[in-house]
C-alpha cells in the first residue's frame, strides 16, 4: 500500500470520539484525556503509514488510545519486584518502611507543622528536624536537605563556584540515569569544569598542577554505578583535603549512594558520610532513596558557613523537598537514631541470610506445585542497583518457571494484577525472592498462575 493511501485510511480524531466506545471512554476518563490519547496514537500511525504500513482497524486504534488514557488516569501501579534488584530505579528505588509511609500519608492528607514553630508560632524551616537528625548521626556542623542528590551537587557548585573552575578527575566524570552527566550539572551551575588526570590514573600532583587563582572548588565523585579496575590510581580524599586547605578552596564529595556509616558486609571501597566528614571534606552530598533507605532527597552535610551559603542561594528554593518527603525522611532518620536500621526494607533485604530467602523460594515452588510443571528452586544472585555498590552481588534463591516464550510470559506478568517484574532467561522466567517479602508470596503465586493461563486476576484481587 502506498503511503498516501495508508494515511487516508486513518480515521479522524472526531470520528473516533463520536463512536460509541469513544463516548463511553470520555464519560469514564474525561474527554480531554481521551482526545489527546487518540491524537498521540494517530500520530504514531501516520508516521508508520509514511513507510507504507497498513493502518489497523478503528477498534484497535481506540483500544490503544484507551490503554494510554487509562494508564494516565489510574496513575502509579504497585508492583511485585521479583527481579532481585533491591534499589530498582524503574520501580522506585528504596521502598519505605511502614512508619515512614504512614507519616507521609498523614502529612499529605491534612495540615502539618511544616514551616512553623509550634512553641512560638513563628515561621520555621521545613527541614530543620531532618537536618538535626543528620547532624546527630554524622557529626556534621550543618546540614541541608534538597529534593535529590543531583540537586545537591548543582546547588553546591552554583553557590560556591559559579564563574570559577572546579577540578574533577577524568575517571570520576560519571553519568547517572537518564544520560545526566557531571559535566552537564557543572555547566548548568555556571562553574567551569577542569578535567584532571586520565580516565584510569589520576594523582595528587595532577590536582596540584591544575590549581590556580581561578579555582573555586575541588570535586570528588564516588563512581557509585561503575568501577574502574586494573592499572588505576586515584587521589584519596585526605590527599585532596590537604591540597584544598593549602589553596584555600573547598573540597566537595559527592558520595552518591548515601551510606551513613561503615557497616559490615559491604565493600571496603564504599565511602561513608561520617568518615568523609572526619577526613575533612568541606561538603558531603548523597541521595536519600538509595542506601539510606528513605524517600527521594538530597542530603548536604559539612561546614556551617558553606551550608549557609547554599541555603541562601536562589536555587535552594527551587530544589526544596515537599511535605511528604520531609515526613518520610524524618521517620527514616529517626530509625537510624534509635539504632533501628534493620527496620528499613532496604537493609532487611541486604542483610537477609540466603537460607531465609531459600525458605520463601521453596514455599513459592510448593504453592505452584500441581498448578504447572517446570517450577523449581534455583540459586541466583541479587544486586543492589540504583547506582549503588556496582559489582556487589548477594547470594540468593528464586523460582524458575520454564515456558515456551519467556518474553511473552514476562509481558503478561507486567500487565497483570498485581503487576510482577521478574528476570527472563532462555529457558523461562525467574522470580528472585530476596526482593519479595513473605506477605506477597500468595499474590505472586496467583499472578504467576493467571499469567500462565493468559488471564488477569479479577478486580477484587487487584
Amino acid at each position: 500500500m502506498r503511503a498516501s493511501e495508508a494515511r487516508r485510511r486513518l480515521p479522524s480524531v472526531d470520528a473516533l470520539l463520536r463512536s460509541e466506545p469513544g463516548r463511553r471512554a470520555c464519560e469514564v476518563l474525561g474527554r480531554p484525556l481521551v482526545k489527546l490519547a487518540i491524537r498521540e496514537v494517530l500520530d504514531e500511525l501516520r508516521a508508520a503509514a509514511a513507510g507504507g504500513v497498513d493502518p489497523p482497524a478503528a477498534d484497535d486504534i481506540l483500544a490503544r488510545a484507551f490503554q494510554l488514557a487509562s494508564g494516565a488516569a489510574n496513575g502509579l501501579v504497585p508492583v511485585i519486584n521479583a527481579t532481585g534488584v533491591i534499589l530498582h530505579t524503574g520501580l522506585g528505588r528504596a521502598p519505605l518502611p511502614k512508619e515512614a509511609a504512614e507519616a507521609a500519608a498523614r502529612a499529605a492528607t491534612g495540615y502539618a507543622d511544616l514551616e512553623v514553630e509550634r512553641a512560638t508560632g513563628r515561621r520555621g524551616r521545613r527541614t530543620a528536624r531532618a537536618e538535626l537528625l543528620l547532624r546527630a548521626l554524622t557529626g556534621a556542623e550543618a546540614a541541608l536537605v534538597v529534593n535529590n542528590g543531583a540537586a545537591g551537587v548543582l546547588l553546591a557548585l552554583a553557590a560556591l563556584a559559579k564563574g570559577k573552575q572546579v577540578l574533577v578527575s577524568r575517571g570520576e566524570l560519571i553519568e547517572i540515569g537518564g544520560e545526566f552527566r557531571i559535566p552537564d550539572i557543572m555547566g548548568a551551575s555556571g562553574a567551569k569544569l577542569v578535567e584532571v588526570g586520565t580516565t584510569n590514573r589520576t594523582r595528587p600532583a595532577d590536582f596540584r598542577n591544575a590549581l590556580s587563582p581561578r579555582t573555586g572548588a575541588i570535586l570528588k565523585v564516588h563512581p557509585s554505578n561503575y568501577r574502574v579496575v586494573g592499572f588505576t590510581a586515584t587521589p584519596s580524599l585526605a590527599d585532596l583535603v590537604a591540597l584544598g586547605r593549602k589553596a584555600g578552596v573547598p573540597v566537595l564529595y559527592d558520595l552518591g549512594s548515601g551510606l551513613l556509616h561503615r557497616y559490615p558486609g559491604l565493600p571496603a571501597d564504599e565511602p561513608a558520610a561520617d568518615e568523609a566528614l572526619e577526613q575533612g571534606a568541606d561538603l558531603v552530598i548523597f541521595s536519600g532513596d538509595k542506601l539510606l533507605g528513605g524517600p527521594q532527597a538530597g542530603c548536604v552535610l559539612g561546614r556551617a558557613e558553606l551550608v549557609e551559603r547554599l541555603r541562601r542561594h536562589p536555587i535552594a528554593r527551587a530544589v526544596r523537598v515537599d511535605v511528604m518527603q520531609v515526613a518520610a525522611l524524618e521517620r527514616v532518620l529517626a530509625a537510624y537514631a534509635r539504632d533501628g536500621r534493620t527496620e528499613l526494607p532496604v537493609w532487611r533485604m541486604l542483610r537477609e541470610p540466603p537460607e531465609s530467602v531459600h525458605r520463601r523460594a521453596a514455599a513459592l515452588a510448593e504453592a505452584l506445585d500441581g498448578e504447572l510443571e517446570g517450577a523449581h528452586v534455583v540459586a541466583c544472585r541479587s544486586t543492589v542497583g540504583g547506582g549503588s555498590l556496582p559489582g556487589h552481588e548477594i547470594p540468593s534463591y528464586g523460582v524458575e518457571v520454564r515456558v515456551p516464550d519467556p518474553p511473552a510470559m514476562a509481558a503478561r506478568l507486567r500487565m497483570g494484577r498485581p503487576s510482577v517484574f521478574c528476570r527472563v532467561d532462555e529457558r523461562g522466567v525467574v522470580f528472585d525472592l530476596r526482593t519479595v517479602p513473605e506477605e506477597r508470596l500468595p499474590d505472586l503465586a496467583r499472578a504467576i498462575q493467571y499469567a500462565l493461563e493468559g488471564d488477569e486476576l479479577p478486580d477484587e484481587e487487584a
